[in-house]
């Protein structure tokens, strides 16, 4: 197969070292840095598994910035461009992918294009409408950054949005790339996939919320909060994971994920999806007062990433206690 992989970030390059093990595949990025450190087989992100499997492995893999070229005669091609969320219209900014999209059909019609970009529920529809075509599927990606190919070569489960043989084949080449044996392998509707991925990462920020809460409450009694999430985690029905508490959830997914999943609500009737939004404002608030009430000079931050082994503090949430004290004149 030849496939093309477009924006090389976490979601794209591990999918493109994944399939380079038995395709030939090319990424694409609008950053020449990023291509010329994935065609000297430097990973330009920090990610253990990227950076040995570009160096150590036999991958058919090249980088360009060529779309339109790179494109011609592709089997499929995988959209991983970011979509950020934007405060102003309440959803998720799908620009990048759609532009992706209309240059692949006039470039490459007869490619499959899977989008891997986090976009709102009834996206695949909505651009089938737009560019009249049936070429755009929907495959949800569930990786962590800093260990993106490793949750490739892992998977959870392996999600693609259309109950078709392109669809099957496009998931038995990403099964055929992991080492993980007995994949968990759902095909689904279109926006069946894209509200898997919502209501996951929604769920796991209320985890957060949910012992950011415990440990606001403990610190407010003067309680160890650790003691209590022993107990109440030895519960098997909750587990002992994913219970730290933090100054909130951070990072590129669960924040903007959360919003669009509750602007996805609409007039439906709903009160935890709000909560778990508010509840992140609710925590940083109630940290940045604490900090605030010791009357401090001055208050040293110490790490801004959003979490232990990555390089990337983007929307990384001690960012919100830092805005809250330097607006006291802290």
């Amino acid at each position: 197969m030849k496939i093309v992989v477009v924006g090389l970030g976490y979601v794209g390059l591990s999918n493109a070292v994944l399939l380079a093990q038995y395709n030939n595949v090319i990424g694409v990025d609008i950053s020449q840095e990023r291509v010329d450190a994935v065609n000297a087989r430097k990973s330009p992100i920090i990610d253990s598994e990227l950076s040995k499997y570009l160096a150590e492995k036999d991958l058919n893999l090249s980088a360009s910035t060529d779309l339109e070229a790179s494109v011609i005669g592709a089997n499929y091609v995988i959209v991983s461009t970011p979509t950020n969320y934007d405060e102003t219209t309440n959803f998720f900014d799908t620009s990048s992918v759609e532009a992706v999209i209309n240059q692949v059909i006039g470039s490459e019609p007869n490619a499959c294009i899977v989008v891997k970009s986090t976009i709102p529920v009834g996206f695949s529809d909505h651009v089938r409408n737009r560019f009249d075509t049936d070429a755009v599927i929907f495959s949800p990606e569930f990786l962590r950054e800093s260990r993106a190919l490793y949750d490739n070569l892992y998977p959870s489960r392996i999600i693609v949005g259309e109950k078709s043989e392109r669809a099957e084949i496009f998931a038995s080449l990403l099964a055929q790339g992991a080492l993980k044996p007995d994949i968990d392998i759902l095909f689904t509707g279109a926006r069946e996939a894209e509200a898997i991925k919502l209501f996951s990462n929604t769920y796991l920020a209320m985890r957060v919320a949910f012992f950011n809460e415990l440990d606001s409450y403990a610190l407010s009694g003067d309680m160890d909060s650790g003691d209590i999430i022993k107990g109440v985690s030895f519960d098997p029905r909750i587990g002992d994971y994913y219970n730290n508490p933090s100054f909130g959830y951070g990072g590129y997914c669960l924040p903007k994920d959360t919003k669009q999943l509750l602007a996805n609500y609409g007039s439906i009737p709903q009160n935890i999806i709000r909560a778990i939004v508010d509840a992140n404002t609710t925590r940083k608030d109630f940290l940045a007062e604490a900090i605030i009430k010791q009357l401090p000079k001055t208050v040293g931050v110490y790490r801004l990433a959003m979490k232990a082994g990555s390089d990337n503090f983007r929307q990384s949430s001690i960012q919100g206690i830092m805005k809250r004290i330097k607006a006291k004149g802290i």
